[in-house]
Formats: C-alpha cells, structure tokens, sequence
C-alpha cells in the first residue's frame, strides 16, 4: 500500500534572537563584570577618540613644511608625502623603481589565486611561487642580466625590503619548521639530537644576536675569496631563527594527531615520507593554523631588527627621515613613527583576518 506521508526539506529552527538589544545584551553586557569593562572601553573611546582624530586629520598638514606642521599642531602627512618613493623603495634608482613595481604584481597576480578556495591547478602554481617566482623576483630586483642594470641590495630599503625580509622568513620558516619537527620526533638518535640542539640553540637567543651573528661572524667561517651578500645573510638567519620557533609549533600538531592515525596509514602500506605528506601533516597543519600565524606576525614585526646590520626597512628609512634637519621636529617625529606603525598594521591584521577566514573554511577548532 503506497504511502501517503510527504517528506518536507529540514529547516533550521527560529531564531532565539530578537534584534539589535539582544545582540548588545549578548556580547556587550551578558554580566555586570563583562559590562564595566564594555563602559570602561567606552569611557575611553569617548575620551581620547575625538582627539585623536583631530591630531590625525582636521589639524593636519597635508601639503607644506616643517614649519606649517609646527604652526598647525597636527599630523605632519606632508613629510610622509615628500618622502614617500624613499619610504616605499628606499635608495632603489628612481628610473627603475617599475621593476619593483612589477615584481609585486607578478606577487600578487602568484600568491591571492592560492589564497582562494576552488583555484585550478593550485599544485602548478605552488611550484611556480616557490620555485620560479624567487628566481624572477631576484634577476628583477637585482639586475644584471636582459640589460638590467645592476641595483645592489645596499640601496634596497623601506617597505620594499621589509616585504623582502618578511616573505623569505615566512617561506624559508615553514618547510624548515616541518623538518626540524619531524626529526625531533625522528626514532634516530643523532637526527633527534641534532634537530633537538638546532631547535633548543635557536631558540634560547633573541633574533637580533642570530643577525649579528650572520652579518659578522659567519663570513669568518667561509672559504677565502668566499662572501655572502648581506641581505642573504640576513634572510638566513631570519629562516633559520623563525625555523626553530616554528618546528615546536608544528610538533605541537603532530602530538595532536590520534596515534590511529599512524596505525590506520601504516595498514595500507604507506611509507613513513607517504604517510606524513597525505595523511599526518594535513591534520597537523590545520590544527596549528593559529600558532603558524602568529609566527608570522612576529616575523613581519622583527623585520625591524635588520637595522643593526644597515639594512633600512620600512622603519629604518622613517627613522632616517625624521633626523634630517630639514624635517626635524616632535610632529614630524610622532608622525614618521605612526606611519610606519599602520604599515605593519595593515600587513599583520591583514593576515590575522585570513587566518581567521581559513580557520572557519576549514571547521579548525570545532567538532567534527
């Protein structure tokens, strides 16, 4: 006998919410200590919010000198304006700032279709990004070859070198971190120890006596008639430094995985290199999202450190600037150093926000 019951498509219940008072209730003041701290925020904003902005834009000086932004009181956005190509591209050749130029488009046109989900071919252009695009990037930028005239990397600087600096770090960082943390966990004893002591010796010193190190010490150990760029020197130790750093967040993911996992990939035959690449280190990686970009973070902010070997990122050149006489006062200062504050601002929250965005594509922290 047919059935007469109609099966109807599942719906979500009502919503328990009942609009913009709820909302605030909910995340502004669900009890009375969340609350006081909500009216402290708010007592602030209140506070020091409209000065601000009047310091930042109505008394600022946007065209000018040094003299119209003392008279005016306000930010001083007209030195940021006179100095903008050298914040920007530091001592590189004006005529051929286009090659920087191009560099960071061929970056972006590489890097944002890896970054979206449902890009064809991401394995192709992965290999290109990592392999061919450094190699572009550097006959780009330094020159010497199709006619280009050689820019040596004393003249690089500003925003540009900290881009340089950073994304080395970052790319360099992640394989090693993978390395290092699967040979701590290696069933060999001197892999283990080695990568033990790497980890440990990296680890237990400030970056800025790793660059120090690299800039002044390791060319003593180098054959004679053997030298090594500055800048390069300098990226490896920032790789190798964030490297150790990164191979005890990633150890963290793969103390994380059920040792089922090993097991259930062990039972169909995998290899050890096979099961970590398709099964082990997927997991891992996903589930130390949070920890990989905070390392970034901290790598686009200790850009800064490469001062102490004379190389000018984004805020040596504002520094620079702010002692030439011709600008020397406390707005130019203050301005110079807010500047250089929002440009690594935007880069870090910039990432966060990915990170944040690939976080819930992913479902990482929720139950599965």
């Amino acid at each position: 006998m047919a059935s007469d019951i109609t099966l109807h498509p599942t719906t979500l219940p009502p919503s328990q919410h009942a609009g913009p008072g709820d909302w605030i209730k909910r995340n502004l003041f669900p009890d009375w200590r969340q609350g006081l701290l909500t009216l402290v925020v708010l007592f602030v904003l209140v506070r020091y919010l409209p000065g601000l902005i009047q310091w930042l834009l109505i008394d600022a000086t946007w065209t000018g000198t040094r003299d119209d932004c003392v008279a005016a009181g306000g930010a001083c956005w007209a030195f940021v304006s006179a100095r903008w190509g050298q914040f920007m591209y530091g001592f590189y050749p004006v005529d051929q700032r286009w090659r920087v130029n191009l560099t960071m488009v061929l970056l972006v046109v590489t890097v944002v279709p890896l970054l979206l989900p449902g890009t064809p071919r991401k394995g192709w252009l992965m290999g290109f990004a990592l392999l061919i695009y450094p190699v572009i990037a550097f006959y780009l930028l330094h020159g010497g070859t199709f006619g280009l005239p050689v820019v040596p990397t004393s003249r690089w600087g500003g925003f540009m070198l900290t881009l340089v600096v950073a994304i080395s770090g970052m790319v360099g960082s992640l394989p090693l971190g993978v390395l290092l943390a699967l040979g701590r966990r290696s069933k060999m004893p001197v892999i283990r120890l080695f990568c033990t002591l790497f980890i440990e010796l990296f680890r237990a010193v400030p970056l800025i006596t790793v660059l120090f190190m690299a800039s002044v010490m390791l060319p003593l150990f180098l054959p004679s008639g053997v030298s090594l760029d500055k800048l390069l020197r300098a990226l490896l130790g920032v790789a190798l430094f964030n490297g150790a750093l990164m191979a005890e967040v990633i150890r963290g993911g793969l103390q994380a995985i059920p040792r089922g996992q090993y097991e259930a990939a062990t039972a169909e035959g995998m290899g050890y290199w096979r099961m970590m690449l398709l099964v082990i280190l997927p997991q891992a990686l996903r589930l130390v999202i949070p920890g990989i970009v905070n390392t970034y973070v901290a790598i686009i902010k200790d850009t800064t450190l490469v001062l102490i070997i004379g190389l000018f990122d984004l805020l040596g050149i504002v520094q620079a600037g702010i002692a030439d006489s011709n600008w020397l006062s406390a707005t130019v200062t203050k301005t110079g150093y807010v500047f250089a504050g929002l440009g690594f601002w935007v880069l870090c929250f910039g990432l966060s926000r990915y990170s944040a965005y690939l976080e819930r594509r992913l479902n990482t922290g929720h139950a599965l």
